[in-house]
């Protein structure tokens, strides 16, 4: 089986200074980016410098709700800001890989949103970049760094329930089918698949590893994005994960690992639960809950760069750039299945 994703080292870099804070740029000024910036002044370490956006206008209302000093209305003048030492950015996901081209050649560190990138062949080429630069990377799968999630694995690591034999996740809402949003352009990457069905992929890839088998079935609606989307995956000895995402249906983004002594069920949100259930054969069922502390769940992920750029290295031992390859190699397999394409799609 191969290794399952963040178990593998990270290389190093010349270390930040350990005392001084870590200085933040975001690139983007929309929802996601908000909810980063409020998360980030929760952090004694960090500090918000400065935001971009392809507008000033738009930089400036951001700047100013979020009292940020610096506003730019180009990415080219935050990637030559020399008193930023790292980027989030939280663009729609069929920007990601331009942003981040630019802010790695620039030698600058980025923790880029999830999905990392439209496809895989632009996953790779960021990855090349961050290496041949030794700037870190590291994609912002905030799931890979909750720690519901984080003491999850340690008790399958620990062999809790044995060998994992079956995974289930799931991940579906319902989107206003009239929308014109970008979760219905396809142009922007839009759909179920790129969009939330990259959390049961993760979820499943985190305790699996990478699939030698991927069978997928989609519907493709009017507007050209896949909109209700299951997914099987095989694994060498018989493992095998089942999953789905939708945004024509409800559910309670619930998830079950099964194993050789035992399960763990996820009762809702599995990718940043508050809870889960342990049950093992001739115990009890054990329950572990995790309170929710304060902000909106992206301070984990934050302080897993910073710790990463204090130390040295270039990519993340609990997020590494394999695994996330590994994910979009899986995302593209998918897309292939279902015939779900995207302007400017190479075959």
């Amino acid at each position: 089986m191969t290794a399952p994703t963040p178990r593998s080292a990270a290389p190093s870099a010349p270390a930040a200074p350990a005392t001084a804070p870590v200085r933040w740029g975001i690139l983007a000024t929309g929802a996601i980016a908000s909810a980063f910036a409020e998360d980030l002044a929760l952090l004694p370490d960090a500090r918000l410098t400065a935001v971009a956006s392809r507008t000033e206008e738009s930089a400036l209302r951001f700047a100013e709700r979020h009292d940020i000093p610096r506003a730019y209305g180009s990415w080219e003048q935050l990637a030559k800001d020399p008193e930023i030492d790292v980027v989030y950015v939280a663009t729609p996901h069929a920007q990601h890989h331009a942003a981040t081209a630019l802010l790695l050649a620039a030698g600058k560190p980025v923790l880029c949103e999830k999905p990392f990138t439209l496809n895989l062949p632009e996953a790779q080429d960021l990855v090349r970049l961050a290496r041949e630069h030794r700037v870190f990377l590291m994609e912002a799968m905030w799931t890979y760094l909750d720690p519901a999630v984080r003491r999850l694995t340690r008790l399958v690591d620990d062999g809790a329930i044995g060998d994992v034999r079956t995974v289930q996740a799931e991940f579906a809402f319902t989107a206003d089918p009239g929308g014109s949003g970008r979760l219905r352009d396809p142009g922007a990457g839009g759909g179920a698949l790129l969009d939330i069905g990259v959390y049961p992929l993760a979820f499943a890839q985190l305790l699996l590893g990478a699939p030698d088998t991927v069978q997928a079935w989609g519907r493709i609606a009017a507007d050209g994005v896949d909109d209700n989307t299951g997914i099987v995956l095989g694994h060498p000895g018989g493992a095998h994960a089942v999953l789905s995402c939708s945004i024509v249906s409800d559910g309670a983004q619930r998830a079950e690992i099964g194993g050789t002594l035992g399960r763990i069920e996820i009762p809702r949100d599995f990718y940043r639960p508050d809870s889960f259930v342990l049950h093992r054969r001739g115990h009890e069922p054990e329950e572990f809950r995790f309170p929710r502390e304060a902000g909106h769940g992206y301070r984990y992920e934050a302080a897993e760069v910073m710790r990463c750029l204090r130390a040295g290295a270039v990519e993340s031992p609990l997020v590494p750039l394999d695994g996330t390859l590994a994910v979009m190699a899986t995302l593209d397999t998918v897309r292939r299945r279902i015939g779900l394409r995207y302007p400017g799609d190479r075959d």
